[in-house]
């Protein structure tokens, strides 16, 4: 299972690949234009927005497992 779910993985990465090297064109121009410290600005801002999602994600997915895991654990006693 654990080869099928890396190269599942491994595939999805590499299709996206190209989506990795688009960038928007007018954005580009903006942010090479500014300062370098209009660019380190930019820098923070995103990753200022881009800190909060993935932390609720990870805390999300952490609990899903957390919750599944003693829900395993409590279907097993009750079996036995």
């Amino acid at each position: 299972m654990k080869p099928r779910l890396a190269a599942l993985g491994l595939l999805v990465l590499l299709w996206a690949g190209p989506a990795f090297g688009q960038g928007c064109a007018m954005c580009y121009s903006n942010a090479s234009g500014t300062t370098k410290e209009g660019q380190r600005a930019i820098s923070r801002g995103v990753l200022v927005l881009l800190v909060p999602p993935v932390g609720f994600m990870t805390l999300g997915v952490g609990l899903a497992f957390r919750y599944g895991k003693r829900r395993d654990e409590a279907q097993l006693r009750t079996e036995n």
